[in-house]
């Protein structure tokens, strides 16, 4: 499991699509994509349920309720975000996380890599569900 699946099951509810494992849409079969060939109509027999919205959760509030949270500038900073939850917030974890979200600067620039984590890891919030305000992301 990485960083940021951590990172979803501290702040989502376990029924949450983002938690479970195998969530993806899947594509059409890659023969079918090499080909060229588009998939035929869905006839009504075959044709899959219309999936209920996914459920928001609000990222903001759970975070300000967690113990710590008034102590802890997790609003801005990646590594006080990763304490608040209980996570390894080791430099070494970090870069592990910027390899998951393939950041392509300069590790050993953590002040630069730090706020590029905290970004991506409120748009993959918001990206899977999560109600995060506007000031935290892209």
């Amino acid at each position: 499991m990485g960083i940021l699946s951590n990172i979803f099951h501290k702040i989502f509810p376990s029924s949450h699509p983002a938690v479970q494992p195998g969530a993806t849409q899947a594509a059409p079969p890659a023969s079918m994509q090499s080909a060229g060939v588009a998939p035929a109509a869905p006839t009504q027999a075959s044709a899959p349920p219309p999936s209920a919205p996914m459920e928001q959760v609000d990222v903001e509030a759970i975070l300000s309720g967690m113990p710590q949270s008034q102590t802890l500038n997790w609003r801005t900073s990646i590594v006080d975000l990763l304490k608040l939850l209980n996570l390894d917030s080791s430099l070494q974890s970090r870069k592990e996380l910027a390899s998951e979200l393939d950041y392509t600067g300069d590790t050993s620039d953590s002040a630069s890599m730090n706020i590029w984590l905290h970004r991506q890891v409120m748009n993959k919030l918001a990206a899977n569900g999560g109600k995060v305000p506007a000031d935290l992301k892209d």
